[in-house]
């Protein structure tokens, strides 16, 4: 799962806060798209790894997956202090190198009979949908529904996210979960990533400045890459891995 304490910090800063970014998410999402454009650039790279010299992927991923970490704490940072002409390369790298680790997931979608080109295209189309029925709703919501469902998808990010590190060094000992737990594993962070991206559009705006675009983009960024994984895990898991 991608860094959610981008979302969690946005949920902390906008209590009480009033409208401070009423066109933020607008000028945002320029840069939303661009990400996912990179994001998809870094998979299609990852998985032609894969397919010309597969024991260089393992290594390479892991290095990804360490930079990916440290540049998002860093492009954040830079970012929230209105720096864009080095963060925007920064976040750039950020979004080829997250594509390269998702490359591995859609990897094993893309061999998977029951999943295959057909569940990466869905689990795509089913983000841009999640986005346009979320805009509405979260710009909406009331004060107190508002803060009243950021905290409990908030809480619910932090158990899911207890619960795919214990998944992955559970891993490494050969200890894998039942498909029934994949499933429902799968199937609650769907509903939590929807949840999120109603939430951004209600706690963003409250956060962040109509200057401050990149942190804002990032955020919503996140968000719809974390529903993308867990759409198609949940897809995977559904079919079993052949």
């Amino acid at each position: 799962m991608s860094n959610t304490s981008n979302f969690r910090q946005a949920i902390r800063d906008a209590q009480g806060q009033a409208l401070v970014g009423p066109n933020v998410i607008a000028n945002a999402l320029p840069f939303v798209g661009g990400g996912l454009m990179l994001t998809a650039a870094g998979t299609f790279g990852g998985l032609n790894v894969l397919r010309t010299n597969p024991d260089l992927f393992m290594p390479t991923f892991f290095a990804a997956m360490i930079a990916q970490l440290v540049l998002f704490f860093v492009a954040r940072g830079v970012a929230i202090k209105g720096n864009n002409a080095t963060a925007l390369p920064l976040l750039a790298t950020y979004g080829l190198l997250s594509g390269y680790t998702l490359s591995g997931l859609v990897s094993v979608a893309l061999q998977s009979s029951g999943v295959g080109i057909q569940g990466v295209g869905f689990a795509a189309l089913a983000c841009g949908l999640t986005f346009i029925a979320a805009r509405p709703i979260g710009s909406n919501l009331s004060e107190e529904d508002g803060f009243a469902l950021t905290k409990t998808i908030q809480l619910g990010l932090i158990a899911l996210l207890v619960v795919i590190v214990g998944q992955f060094a559970l891993s490494f000992f050969g200890v894998y979960a039942p498909n029934f737990i994949e499933i429902a594993i799968s199937a609650i962070g769907v509903l939590l990533f929807v949840g999120a991206a109603v939430v951004d559009f209600f706690v963003l705006p409250r956060t962040y400045t109509d200057d401050q675009a990149l942190p804002a983009a990032l955020s919503m960024y996140l968000t719809y890459i974390n529903l993308f994984v867990f759409i198609l895990r949940l897809l995977i898991a559904m079919n079993g891995r052949d």
